[in-house]
């Protein structure tokens, strides 16, 4: 008689992944170049000096969010994240419909991403070359790459979103230098604009949609804490680093981009026809045409980042329900070399090969249509899973708090959820802002969210009546207690 495998031999890659990694798929997923050069004059523009705390303020929302989600994480460890922590925290049925939503909304992110990195990588090339190679081929290179990237170690991985994403950091760094070593743009360094008394003027609402999608994807430190080692100690505090890192990098940039133009111009220059290169002519200006000529490469780079910790994302989702039955078995097969998930990882190229073949096929625009529409009903599923998750905190905790304080385990999560909850609103009033489409195409979007939950749930509770110890098993697999 064979004996058996261990669960750990056909798992995922058990202590693989470290706090730095875990950074660098966080902070990678971001995108900050992306976000600081293509959303924040965005959001300048709506809210003028106010922005800046915007990023501030929605930074702190979520470092108050990852108290209670990383106590959490002491005792749930599943590759599932989102689905195993409203599980466990909300019951099963929650949980499976949580699980459908996610993998929804990290598919929804990862393909408009890919879209994107093939849209920047034609003009880029195009500006650098002269010769235009068409944005879908560029994004099946893309799709190509990530998809051997995803079948390696997952170390590997984040020795690539490491690289990339130092590079775009440092490149906004070589900005803020410069700027600082001018003495700052026309009117210096203008304190007051940090003040709270801009968070009472118009357009601020709008801006917060813009900050709060700018965190989206946090969450991977709990995704690969079934990698992690000791993951009781390295996904709180990678959890930490990058929510404080992300708020005070993106809080400080923008600060600089409106000091760079002057803060009585910025929002009308970033309402103005020169608005969506802000942050490009003021880095010309204050570091070189150089550093704006590596912007412009960079931000390829860092759309590449953001869609493979994305793609890793979304396949660790697939891995994780199929193993517990909420999606077909042969999802959770990982390979005997990488310990990759390697049918979850052949699945998830194709689902973003299939976009991109529909997007081509029905000549929608790649960037106003598959980007941003994809993006913008793929971020309202994460938020309304982080307000889920953040109340699934409350009800784990509830009759036992486990050696926790209360301020961690009662009044952080419910704290973030009231505030998740208003944010939710405020992108459902403005989610035209997001999607650029309107409010029929938005409903449309919006749609597959409750749906998917309640087929979840519908699902959970088939398997509860067909067979009861499967049911026992959901959310609880791999999970362990410290």
């Amino acid at each position: 008689m064979t004996a058996p495998t261990s669960r750990a031999a056909k798992g995922l890659s058990g202590g693989a992944v470290g706090t730095g990694d875990l950074v660098f798929f966080v902070v990678a997923a971001a995108a900050p170049l992306t976000v600081m050069a293509a959303v924040a004059p965005l959001a300048i523009g709506m809210a003028g000096e106010a922005a800046p705390l915007g990023y501030l303020m929605s930074g702190l929302l979520l470092i108050v969010f990852a108290a209670g989600f990383t106590a959490m994480s002491r005792f749930v460890r599943n590759a599932g994240a989102f689905y195993a922590y409203i599980g466990r925290g909300l019951g099963r049925p929650a949980g499976a419909g949580s699980a459908y939503v996610a993998l929804f909304s990290y598919n929804a992110i990862e393909v408009g991403l890919l879209v994107a990195f093939g849209w920047f990588t034609e003009s880029g090339f195009e500006d650098l070359t002269g010769v235009r190679v068409a944005w879908w081929i560029w994004a099946l290179a893309g799709l190509v790459a990530i998809g051997v990237l995803g079948y390696l170690k997952v170390t590997f991985s984040a020795k690539v979103l490491g690289a990339a994403l130092v590079l775009e950091v440092l490149v906004l760094l070589v900005f803020e230098a410069g700027l600082l070593a001018h003495g700052g743009g026309p009117r210096g360094l203008d304190l007051g604009t940090l003040s709270p008394e801009h968070l009472g003027g118009s357009g601020v609402g709008g801006m917060f949609v813009l900050a709060v999608g700018a965190f989206v994807g946090f969450e991977a430190t709990a995704i690969y804490a079934e990698e992690a080692r000791e993951p009781a100690r390295t996904v709180p505090r990678a959890m930490y680093i990058a929510v404080a890192f992300l708020a005070l990098f993106y809080t400080f940039t923008v600060w600089m981009i409106i000091n760079a133009h002057g803060a009585d111009r910025a929002q009308d220059i970033a309402n103005g026809e020169g608005g969506a290169d802000m942050v490009f002519t003021a880095t010309e200006r204050f570091a070189g045409a150089w550093a704006a000529d590596a912007m412009d490469v960079l931000i390829i780079t860092s759309a590449f980042a953001a869609t493979l910790a994305f793609h890793n994302g979304a396949a660790r989702y697939f891995y994780a329900l199929g193993r517990e039955g909420l999606l077909p078995r042969r999802l959770a097969a990982v390979s005997p070399k990488t310990r990759a998930p390697v049918t979850a990882v052949v699945t998830q190229s194709a689902i973003a090969l299939a976009v991109v073949a529909v997007t081509v096929v029905s000549g929608a625009d790649p960037y106003t249509v598959t980007f941003l529409w994809s993006n913008g009903a793929g971020i309202l599923g994460v938020m309304l899973l982080q307000a889920l998750a953040a109340l699934a905190v409350y009800g784990f905790f509830r009759r036992e708090r486990r050696g926790m304080p209360a301020w961690r385990v009662v009044a952080a999560p419910l704290t973030a959820c009231a505030g998740l909850a208003v944010l939710i609103a405020l992108v459902c009033a403005n989610l035209d802002l997001l999607t650029g489409a309107s409010n029929g195409v938005n409903a449309a979007l919006v749609a597959p969210l409750p749906v998917l939950f309640a087929a979840g749930v519908a699902r959970a509770r088939w398997i509860r009546r067909r067979d009861p110890r499967a049911y026992e098993r959901l959310t609880t697999v791999d999970a362990e207690s410290v």
